[in-house]
């Protein structure tokens, strides 16, 4: 195995056309846990009809399908089952409605060399049907065992860190044992989120939930918290994966408001690990 940078970098990964409907929208957001507590307003407007609201995170269904062609390129070779998903952005340029069509075409932008693994960065922009961009993904991935081909580092590690005073909200959000089942509805069906076996092959004691699930749950966390559950306020979300979610772990958000900007961390409240740093939602 071995990686090419000249061949790999600026490649193509596919493009692909995802059209989805209210049902689709519905299905993400119970996967995101929405609807936990059938009867709160707030939760509501993400799962009725009448008066559905679609979060910006949706924009990572899409995106997500537009990279999958990634394992096809020619100059980057990887195990996939040692392939770890390090940090997600999007970018949102127009509100997503409840039903549309958008076409995603994803590239390989960058590739650095971390000497025990392969940072490959992957962005997708995915364009409406006038032609006009919608929203952007970008995907950090580590390949691990694919580093040591000599290519340069990269840019150091952001020194974003959260304020030295206390958070100006800190919630809970609960999650169900099932999650990464009804999530992996929307799509993503890597087996580590729903086999025992591969879960433990891949050295954790059970199926751990999506990182892109909990990247979903922050952001509508925040949205309703912060935000007054204004989907159309969120510009940008960013965040690295720390760790994972065990499905039916409760996940303790902590946020604080510079700004337009709001900084993330999380936890898990019966580990006590963190499961995600540098989170950044800037707002319009």
């Amino acid at each position: 195995m071995g990686i090419d940078l000249d061949m790999a970098v600026g490649a193509s990964v596919g493009s692909n056309v995802h059209t989805w409907n209210e049902t689709d929208v519905v299905i993400y957001h119970l996967g995101l846990g929405a609807g936990h507590e059938p009867t709160d307003p707030k939760q509501l407007r993400y799962v009725l009809a009448d008066r559905l609201r679609v979060l910006p995170t949706y924009a990572v269904i899409p995106g997500s399908e537009g990279t999958r062609g990634f394992r096809n390129v020619p100059g980057l070779e990887f195990d996939p089952n040692r392939m770890l998903h390090g940090e997600h952005e999007i970018r949102i340029e127009k509100p997503i409605a409840t039903s549309g069509t958008v076409r995603t075409d994803g590239t390989i932008a960058a590739i650095y060399d971390k000497g025990h693994a392969a940072l490959t960065v992957m962005e997708a922009a995915s364009y409406d049907e006038n032609g006009d961009l919608a929203f952007v993904n970008r995907f950090s991935v580590f390949m691990r065992g694919a580093g040591g081909f000599g290519g340069p580092p990269g840019p150091k590690a952001s020194s974003q860190s959260t304020p030295d005073r206390e958070p100006d909200a800190t919630f809970e959000m609960a999650t169900v044992p099932q999650q990464a089942l009804i999530y992996r509805l929307s799509g993503d069906v890597n087996p580590i989120h729903s086999d025992p076996e591969i879960a433990r092959k891949a050295g954790f004691d059970q199926p751990i939930l999506h990182g892109l699930c909990t990247f979903g749950m922050v952001c509508r966390g925040v949205v309703d918290t912060m935000l007054g559950g204004e989907v159309e306020a969120v510009r940008s979300y960013r965040s690295r994966f720390a760790g994972p979610v065990l499905p039916g772990e409760t996940v303790v958000v902590r946020v604080w408001e510079e700004g337009q900007t709001r900084l993330i961390e999380a936890s898990v409240r019966e580990r006590g690990k963190t499961v995600l740093t540098r989170g950044v939602i800037e707002t319009r």
